[in-house]
């Protein structure tokens, strides 16, 4: 019996195909009502707490999200979070009630991604149209006295663009307008994660000399955001310091939590959410294995990725697949997740 028990449905999917998403980008789906309220009764009887969500990638993207987020509190025991202050851009400039329904759930703040101006902005997010839409539901948003944050991706691809970041912040008077709802504006950068879409660029992950180029706008809010004093506490140290200090770290570790987050994919693929999901995290088939096998075997460590971590030294793991001579910033979480993940697929486990 676990404590708490937070499973997330990948219902249908996503409109977009970030090249940055920590999730990857897979095929979308079309699940229902009953598959969610199967899911849950699948995980119930484990937990003395469940909670249920009906996605994992795109928030609202079902026509029936109202309905579907009632579900949710139905089937949870309790809602201890109220929509993790994110939405659909792609919903929300085409329902205009979406928004306001937000609000209604005490959205006070909301979450956007750029990663530049128009096309970059576009092409990262894998549709055209993507930067205008954003656009689009900033004014929405603070129509509706919900407040922006803005969330900014680093590579070395983007870096020049950021410029255009910093004058869209000034030129929309996002720190005005905020202000005059009440609340306070926000904006960071950083170079997420390194594992999904985003480990497939990790030949231009920043390293130190990029820091100077991101503007000084940008800089200050970042700090502020992450509470920092310097930009090299938010991204981190590079591969070659990292590399050298865990390169004979003979330690593993147990991936397993009195309190795990799964998701299940379109085809009840079930994952937990150390990294994105991929067949060597993979706990088994629900709708086949039943939800009895699938946490036995998180509970053993059994997945690939699991028994990897659990079995082979990091340091072991990080000579195999690290490069001591890479300046790209990690944080060391983040570093010790890539280096797993990349254990896992040169060795075909």
């Amino acid at each position: 019996m676990f404590d708490k028990i937070f499973v997330c449905l990948d219902m249908a999917g996503c409109p977009n195909r970030c090249r940055h998403c920590w999730l990857g980008c897979t095929p979308n789906g079309r699940l229902h009502a009953d598959d969610l309220r199967a899911v849950a009764a699948a995980f119930r009887p484990y937990a003395r707490q469940l909670e249920v969500a009906s996605w994992y990638r795109e928030p609202d993207y079902l026509p029936e999200y109202r309905a579907l987020w009632d579900l949710e509190n139905e089937l949870s025991d309790r809602r201890t979070v109220t929509h993790w202050e994110l939405l659909s851009v792609w919903r929300a400039v085409r329902d205009e009630a979406y928004i306001p329904w937000l609000k209604t759930l005490g959205i006070r703040s909301a979450q956007l991604t750029l990663f530049g101006g128009e096309q970059m902005t576009d092409d990262y997010t894998g549709r055209p149209g993507a930067y205008a839409e954003i656009l689009a539901t900033m004014d929405r948003l603070l129509k509706n006295a919900i407040a922006l944050r803005i969330q900014v991706f680093v590579n070395k691809e983007n870096l020049t663009d950021l410029e255009v970041v910093a004058d869209l912040i000034q030129s929309h008077r996002l720190e005005e307008r905020c202000a005059a709802i009440g609340m306070p504006f926000a904006a960071f950068v950083h170079q997420g994660s390194c594992d999904g879409e985003n480990a497939k660029r990790v030949a231009i992950r920043p390293t130190p000399e990029d820091l100077a180029q991101i503007p000084p706008l940008l800089v200050e809010h970042t700090l502020r955001h992450f509470g920092q004093t310097s930009l090299e506490a938010v991204f981190g140290q590079t591969e070659q310091t990292l590399f050298s200090e865990l390169e004979a770290d003979g330690t593993t570790a147990s991936l397993v939590s009195e309190q795990p987050v799964f998701f299940v994919d379109k085809d009840f693929k079930v994952y937990p959410n150390r990294s994105a999901p991929a067949p060597y995290w993979c706990l088994g088939d629900l709708r086949e294995d039943g939800a009895d096998k699938i946490l036995n075997r998180y509970q053993n460590g059994a997945s690939p990725a699991q028994q990897a971590r659990k079995d082979v030294p990091l340091g072991a793991m990080v000579r195999a697949c690290g490069d001591p001579s890479s300046r790209r910033l990690f944080s060391k979480d983040d570093y010790i997740d890539y280096i797993l993940n990349t254990y896992c697929e040169v060795t075909a486990l």
